[in-house]
């Protein structure tokens, strides 16, 4: 019965997002023929911020409404998908899985967070940089990876939800999938928008890969391209690198499980969880060469 439930919730969900005004429709639509990847990068995060989401809060209808978008954004990227629901704190979330064609003996996850604040005091928290940017970049390399994937090894797209309920849906997709794609490696992408840097960083084309260290030499060869300065530590600081690689990012619950991950990040802002993460705020160029990073080294794991 409860499925049954959370089913006819989704269905009477998207019949009320096929209806909803021209404008919304066009600014979604817009998607399918972008000028180019940056483009396409600032038009999914606007949309993730729309009022439509309304900061995409654990639970609600405004994540149900990004549920949807990033089922059919994955799914027209030629991906087996499905969406996977699950109970935390007394609410039910949504993970949107998406694999690639074929059969694999190992698998790659690549994840990114979907959920957010929500509306506070009758103010939209949007998350741009947490964590629409990740996601714009999940599906920047969904689209891009499946084409590649011929060896032994696949790879797994799935968009958390849940993340502001304890990882929840991190947790609740190694319990239902570790065993059906057993993954031999993590990659989270978490924050990648900012050029705002942290003190470690020498430039302010930066990235942060936290735990790339036993990939260093791949992921320096992955750099030679962007040109990005990378950096294996946050902040310059062991205490935040060991809280934000293994206690409060969705990495943790894989490292738990034993799976090597890496999370790629830019770092928290002064805009991090307030109401001016907004998408003017982001710089899509350098998202787009973090991206053609992530993506270099990807294809040489696989």
């Amino acid at each position: 019965m409860k499925r049954l439930r959370i089913f006819l919730f989704i269905f009477c969900l998207s019949a009320a997002l096929l209806v909803r005004p021209a404008a919304l429709r066009a600014q979604q639509f817009a998607l399918s023929e972008p000028a180019d990847r940056t483009a396409e990068l600032r038009a999914e995060v606007e949309f993730l911020c729309d009022s439509l989401c309304a900061g995409r809060g654990f639970g609600t209808v405004g994540a149900q409404a990004a549920t949807l978008y990033l089922l059919r954004q994955l799914r027209d990227a030629g991906l087996r998908t499905t969406v996977q629901s699950f109970a935390a704190g007394g609410r039910v979330g949504h993970n949107v899985v998406a694999v690639t064609p074929g059969w694999f003996r190992r698998y790659i996850v690549v994840g990114a967070y979907f959920d957010g604040l929500g509306t506070l005091d009758g103010r939209i928290y949007p998350g741009a940089d947490a964590n629409a940017s990740g996601v714009a970049a999940l599906l920047a390399l969904a689209r891009e990876l499946p084409a590649v994937c011929r060896g032994l090894v696949g790879v797994v797209f799935v968009a958390f939800d849940g993340h502001a309920a304890d990882l929840a849906g991190a947790q609740a997709f190694l319990a239902q999938y570790r065993s059906v794609y057993p993954p031999v490696l993590m990659v989270n992408l978490d924050l990648l928008g900012s050029s705002l840097a942290p003190v470690s960083a020498a430039r302010p084309d930066y990235l942060i890969a936290l735990g790339g260290g036993p990939y260093r030499w791949a992921l320096e060869s992955a750099a030679r391209g962007p040109r990005l300065d990378l950096t294996y530590d946050y902040y310059g600081s062991e205490t935040f690198t060991e809280i934000f690689y293994r206690r409060v990012s969705d990495q943790r619950c894989f490292l738990e499980a034993g799976i090597p991950a890496v999370m790629f990040t830019s770092g928290i802002t002064e805009h991090t969880n307030q109401v001016t993460d907004t998408p003017a705020t982001l710089d899509y160029d350098l998202l787009s060469r973090r991206i053609d990073l992530i993506s270099a080294w990807l294809r040489a794991q696989l």
